[in-house]
């Protein structure tokens, strides 16, 4: 039988969903339970799971750290994840995704760059009227009042254009140049980590189902132990 492999994202510990499912309300609690099911899982069923180092890694540590995280969790992740850095130089992606990659930015940008332009225009046109209706108001409260109604749906247009289900960082590709390298399931729960998993044919996991999945291997290991012996 061939050894399963698992790639984590820092999703795999942050997911809002498995939080709530778990019972649990913060990063260190959740990376806590996932910790003792990924030792069980390693001991049991040789299974293994990967972070990469140092991209996730730390990103992981850095939400340890913001919520004060006990030393013994730090030491549960340090224990039970492999910490790999993707070897950069030797895995091979086929040309036609980076030219898809590539292709795909160029849309965002374009987009991005209309989501500007629109929201320029539609708040010249607000600076116009305010100024017609209340000719009272100076010329910084006028710009004041329109940018407090226009910046944040621009921001979240924007954010959702250029980032939302693509590769925006670093870490996010060394998860699937790792799972790349050692033939490994990715688990997160981003939508551009999916994406771009499916593309190079790698296995995919949500976050959110990552735990459950662990506990039914284990209870299936359990049960036939039982009926083996």
């Amino acid at each position: 039988m061939q050894k399963q492999r698992f790639c984590l994202d820092t999703s795999a510990f942050t997911e809002p969903s498995v939080r709530k499912a778990l019972g649990v309300k913060t990063v260190t609690e959740l990376t806590d339970k996932v910790m003792d099911l990924i030792a069980e899982a390693r001991i049991k069923l040789n299974i293994s799971c990967h972070i990469p180092y140092p991209t996730v890694y730390n990103e992981l540590m850095g939400f340890l750290e913001n919520e004060n995280c006990p030393r013994d969790v730090i030491v549960k992740v340090d224990t039970w994840l492999v910490k790999k850095t993707p070897n950069r130089y030797e895995i091979k992606i086929p040309s036609e995704i980076f030219y898809e990659y590539v292709k795909d930015l160029r849309e965002r940008i374009n987009k991005g760059m209309r989501i500007g332009e629109e929201h320029i225009i539609k708040a010249t046109d607000m600076v116009y009227e305010l100024s017609k209706k209340h000719p009272e108001m100076g010329k910084n409260e006028i710009i004041n009042k329109v940018l407090s109604k226009t910046i944040n749906t621009f921001r979240n247009k924007y954010r959702s254009a250029l980032r939302v289900g693509t590769l925006d960082s670093a870490p996010d590709l060394d998860v699937l140049l790792l799972a790349k390298e050692l033939d490994a399931a990715v688990v997160a729960s981003d939508g551009g980590i999916e994406k771009w998993a499916q593309r190079l044919g790698l296995r995919f996991v949500d976050a959110s189902d990552f735990p459950f999945m662990l506990e039914e291997y284990l209870k299936h290991n359990d049960r036939h132990l039982r009926i083996k012996y």
